[in-house]
C-alpha cells in the first residue's frame, strides 16, 4: 500500500516540475528582450561618449604657405563696384564675428578670443592684403576657412573692404 506521505512527494515533485517548466518558458520570452534592452544601453552610452569627444580641429595653415601669401599683390583696385561686392560678402560671412562695422564685437565674438578689430589702423598695419587673402581663404585659429566657396575676386574684394573699415575711422 502506498502511503499519503509518497503520493504528496509525488505530487509535490510533479508541481515543482510544471512550476520550473512554466518558469523556464517566462524567462525563455522575457530573454530576448532583456537583451535588446541592454544593447540599446550599451549603445547609447557609446553614442553619448562619441558626443563629449571635442570635434577634432583642422591643421593648422602651415607658415611656409603664410609666408608666400604675404607677398602676394591685391590684383582688384579698391573701386567702389569692389568695396560694394566686399561689403555684401563681409556681412555674410565675416560680420557675426567681426562685427558690422568691423569692430570686432559681433554677436559670436563674446565667445572666442582675439577678434581682429578692423578699425583699428594698428591693428591692421602689419597685415599685407596677401595675408589677410590667406587667412579668409584658409582660416585662422576659431576662423574657418572660406575655402573654394569663393572665387579669388571676391576675397580681394574682401581684402579691399576690410582694409576701407580701418580708414573710415582715422
Amino acid at each position: 500500500m502506498v502511503g499519503i506521505s509518497t503520493v504528496l512527494l509525488n505530487r509535490r515533485c510533479v508541481l515543482k516540475n510544471r512550476v520550473s517548466k512554466e518558469a523556464s518558458k517566462e524567462v525563455s520570452k522575457k530573454t530576448p528582450l532583456v537583451l535588446f534592452a541592454l544593447l540599446f544601453f550599451v549603445f547609447a552610452l557609446w553614442a553619448q561618449k562619441q558626443n563629449d569627444q571635442p570635434p577634432a580641429k583642422a591643421p593648422a595653415p602651415d607658415n611656409k604657405g603664410s609666408a608666400e601669401a604675404a607677398g602676394r599683390v591685391n590684383p582688384v583696385k579698391p573701386t567702389q563696384e569692389s568695396l560694394s561686392k566686399g561689403k555684401k560678402l563681409y556681412v555674410i560671412d565675416c560680420a557675426m564675428c567681426h562685427g558690422k562695422d568691423g569692430d570686432g564685437k559681433g554677436d559670436m565674438a563674446s565667445d572666442m578670443k582675439n577678434v581682429t578689430d578692423f578699425t583699428n589702423p594698428d591693428a591692421m598695419k602689419d597685415s599685407s592684403d596677401g595675408t589677410l587673402f590667406y587667412v579668409i581663404r584658409n582660416g585662422k585659429g576659431d576662423m574657418p576657412p572660406e575655402g573654394d566657396r569663393a572665387k579669388d575676386d571676391d576675397i580681394w574684394n574682401m581684402v579691399n573692404y576690410i582694409r576701407s573699415l580701418a580708414k573710415k575711422k582715422e
